[in-house]
């Protein structure tokens, strides 16, 4: 869906719900901002709609729908929250997808993802122990972030998967870039003349995001 807008800041993956979300970081990128700029929230933003939040968790959602009556605020849809609704959402714009005209196509990354759909054994597996290290006294990281540490290779595969097709799909809408999530894998290249931007998760440092204006795209990480 192609919409005008000139000054935008690009986030994915922030997983409310979850003790990792950086939720006071993100909150202050957000009122750091000039109300000229559209906040886009790159799919997974709740990290399980059917999942009561906690009070604090609330207040970050609450603080989102009141960003919408200041700017413009579009929450596209991830594997996480497909299909998701809040009570009172404001004036939340909830899509698919975003294009901004011929320069960047906006998209969570999922329908790019053939990988984990098939391999749903593998991915229960690696949760179970993730879920035992934590009872034993490890750090209780994002699954994600501990699949990257323990399964690197495979995780490359998964990474590689993703941005290809992307690139693919940017080639074929005539885009000269696209950002995708879902990965929580933190890159920006150039591969077949297309930049490619993943912006990560906002359950790991660093926290990242893109600073759309009319001059540039500019990828911004934090706390490296």
């Amino acid at each position: 869906m192609e919409q005008k807008i000139t000054n935008a800041v690009i986030v994915s993956d922030l997983h409310i719900g979850l003790p990792q979300f950086y939720r006071l970081e993100f909150q202050d990128l957000v009122q750091s901002l000039g109300t000229d700029t559209a906040l886009v929230l790159n799919g997974d933003t709740l990290d399980d709609p059917n999942r009561p939040l906690a009070a604090t968790d609330q207040e970050v959602l609450d603080f989102i729908r009141d960003q919408s009556h200041k700017r413009t605020v579009i929450w596209l849809y991830g594997n996480h929250d497909e299909g998701c609704r809040i009570e009172d959402p404001g004036r939340i714009r909830f899509q698919r997808l975003l294009r901004v005209q011929d320069r960047l196509l906006v998209v969570h990354g999922d329908d790019f993802d053939q990988i984990m759909p098939r391999n749903q054994w593998f991915l229960r597996n690696v949760k179970r122990i993730h879920n035992l290290r934590v009872k034993l006294g490890a750090s209780p990281v994002h699954v994600a972030e501990f699949a990257k540490r323990r399964f690197p290779f495979l995780y490359r595969i998964l990474t590689e998967e993703v941005k290809n097709n992307a690139v693919k799909c940017a080639i074929e809408n005539n885009v000269s870039a696209i950002t995708c999530g879902h990965t929580h894998y933190v890159e920006d290249s150039l591969c077949e003349g297309i930049r490619y931007i993943n912006t990560g998760s906002w359950t790991e440092i660093p926290l990242c995001y893109i600073l759309l204006t009319q001059e540039k795209i500019e990828f911004i990480a934090s706390g490296r």
